[in-house]
């Protein structure tokens, strides 16, 4: 019997295999008449190689070959979520629930549409909605318990929907690493790290948290302890490499330079774009003199600082950046940070900006592609991970709003999703940027942890409103805190290439 090819691409898909999957599911989902199953397949295949908008016209077709699939328009919202258009997944879903949908699945995606609306009641009732369904959907769980922290900055009521999913069975090892980014995130990273270790001792079979209580014992200077729990996830896991990076930071820390590039390169072996690895890759060949860091950290040649035009529709950019700074802080509705990202004490948009209907942000899309042009030719061709990827054109993959508040900053790190990282300044801290400790600035080339000997940023660039910074998405780069009275605003966003 000739197989089915759905059940081929599916099988594909689920051993990450997309292009091939691609191959057998686009002539089903091209046809005049296509099944409900091949539009959807079509559409997940697509939304795994990150191409959302073609997802979308996919999605939007099979909800009106077949309007009465609640699963159609489950499947829509999810897609118009992912893309930032939370108003639009919001209205999918009221469609989907009037068909019969109310799976926690459904609700979690309400949960998501909501925030992106800017409804975060609504958001918490749906995630209330999803906890009474199935609570030990850990990924629920932790996107719930953020949003808490996020709006109140209650750590114990963040950790009492984690709880939550604990008592209902969830796998404790997600929600055990979430419990100590709370705590991180809440000024109590020795209670963190404490927790760490308690689990990793009780649970000594999940990788994860072995690495995690490495690396917090690494960073309260417990550093034999950090070895022994990494080498314990490399016994698990000895071609992870996510264990093989953990180790290069370890090794690092102790001053093993040359144990650190032999891991971070057996791990690129595995994840040649792999950001964090090509990050401490570079790391530990600053260290040795390695030839290999000067080919991933060509300041010169891959760091580019632009200023935009004002976009069509405004005579100056000063009256631009106002509009663009009155629009984003109605987007920011948080009080604290997010328990996993770099910024502390200031807040972050949660939704693609790309995704906004107001007039006034997709300007700044359009705004920008000219600078990225120029990038893109300017670092040109190459076999190095940079310009090996470079095909002279991109897609943004994210694209977010920072607001810091005095004594804000962001600590030092890389962007996991990306290929070309960002940040875009709208509102400077004027006086901070001014003092001679370079308060606000950007910097670039610290790495985030300690490493003997230990290293210091190589370049500092002056953020001021109107200005576009371009850099490699594995790059190293962080914010110089500020004290003063005053706030910074700006847009991050990622490219990869298109």
């Amino acid at each position: 019997m000739t197989p089915d090819p759905l059940d081929r691409a599916a099988a594909l898909m689920e051993a990450g295999r997309l292009d091939e999957a691609l191959a057998l599911t686009r002539p089903l989902a091209d046809t005049p008449d296509p099944g409900h199953r091949a539009l959807a397949l079509h559409s997940a295949v697509l939304k795994g190689l990150g191409r959302r908008e073609t997802a979308l016209v996919f999605d939007q077709r099979a909800v009106m070959r077949f309007p009465n699939s609640g699963a159609g328009w489950h499947n829509l919202a999810a897609t118009l979520g992912d893309l930032g258009r939370g108003p639009e997944a919001v209205a999918a879903l009221d469609r989907g629930f009037a068909l019969g949908l109310d799976g926690a699945l459904s609700w979690g995606v309400m949960a998501r549409a909501r925030l992106a609306a800017g409804d975060l009641d609504g958001a918490e009732q749906a995630y209330e909605q999803v906890m009474r369904r199935a609570a030990n959907h850990t990924g629920n769980a932790i996107e719930y318990a953020d949003l808490v922290w996020m709006r109140r900055g209650d750590l114990a009521a963040a950790q009492a929907v984690l709880d939550r999913s604990a008592h209902a069975g969830g796998p404790p090892a997600p929600l055990l690493l979430a419990k100590a980014k709370l705590m991180e995130a809440a000024g109590r990273p020795d209670q963190g790290a404490d927790l760490l270790a308690l689990a990793a001792e009780r649970l000594p079979d999940e990788p994860a948290l072995l690495m995690a209580a490495a690396q917090g014992a690494l960073e309260r200077d417990r550093l034999d302890e950090a070895l022994r729990l990494a080498l314990a996830a490399e016994a698990i896991f000895p071609h992870g490499p996510t264990v093989l990076n953990q180790l290069a930071i370890v090794y690092l820390a102790r001053g093993q330079g040359d144990l650190a590039l032999a891991k971070a390169r057996a791990g690129l072996a595995i994840a040649p774009q792999d950001p964090s690895l090509l990050g401490w890759a570079a790391t530990a060949a600053r260290i040795v003199g390695d030839p290999l860091y000067g080919q991933l950290y060509d300041y010169d040649a891959m760091v580019g600082v632009y200023e935009i035009a004002p976009p069509n529709g405004w005579d100056t950019l000063t009256a631009y950046l106002a509009d663009l700074a009155t629009a984003l802080d109605g987007l920011h509705r948080f009080s604290e940070h997010p328990a996993d990202q770099s910024l502390r004490h200031g807040s972050q948009t949660t939704y693609r900006l790309t995704g906004s209907s107001d007039p006034v942000i997709q300007a700044f899309f359009r705004a920008i592609e000219t600078p990225l042009r120029q990038h893109m030719a300017a670092i040109g061709q190459g076999a190095d991970p940079l310009r090996a990827r470079n095909t002279g054109d991109y897609r943004i993959e994210g694209a977010w709003s920072v607001r810091l508040r005095p004594g804000g900053f962001h600590k030092d790190h890389f962007h996991a999703q990306g290929w070309l990282s960002s940040a875009f300044y709208v509102e400077t801290p004027e006086t901070a940027l001014a003092t001679p400790e370079k308060q606000g600035w950007l910097r670039l080339g610290k790495p985030p942890f300690r490493t003997q000997p230990e290293l210091e940023a190589e370049r500092f660039i002056r953020p001021q409103p109107g200005r576009l910074v371009l850099f490699p998405s594995y790059m190293w780069h962080g914010t110089v805190p500020f004290t003063t009275d005053e706030k910074r605003l700006t847009i991050a966003f990622d490219v990869v290439p298109a």
